[in-house]
């Protein structure tokens, strides 16, 4: 999978590709610097979104108690959720998955899914309101 990026480069299999892809615009600099502070915090920011995400995801499905309020000794399931999903996403910095591979096909999967989980949510809440009505 290639795709076109700043100066026709191509930059989809590693993220050292796309540091490169930005190079012309901020210069050396973005190698060091900016390209290193904007992948830290994306996972600063992404890695705790995504393991709680799953964890209710996974909680609400096993009807669990859930939820960062609560103690770790009443929702041990949902705490150990959060865990696994964070330490998953760790070992997949071991795997010789191309991270920008995996970010695509994330995303594709997640278009995929997003439709019939919407149309099932919307025909969910037109029989709630329908029996609302009544």
């Amino acid at each position: 999978m290639k795709c076109k990026t700043v100066g026709n480069r191509d930059a989809s299999e590693h993220s050292v590709d796309a540091a490169k892809a930005i190079e012309p615009l901020a210069g050396g600099f973005a190698k060091i610097i900016i390209f290193a502070t904007g992948i830290i915090g994306t996972g600063i920011l992404a890695v705790p979104v995504l393991a709680g995400s799953a964890a209710y995801a996974v909680g609400e499905a096993a009807r669990w108690k859930v939820g960062l309020s609560r103690e770790p000794s009443e929702a041990k399931a949902f705490y150990a959720t959060v865990g696994l999903a964070m330490i998953v996403g760790m070992l997949l910095n071991f795997t010789p998955i191309p991270p920008m591979k995996a970010l695509f096909w994330s995303a594709v999967i997640n278009g995929v899914v997003a439709v019939p989980v919407m149309v099932i949510l919307m025909l969910i809440a037109s029989n709630h309101m329908s029996s609302m009505a009544v």
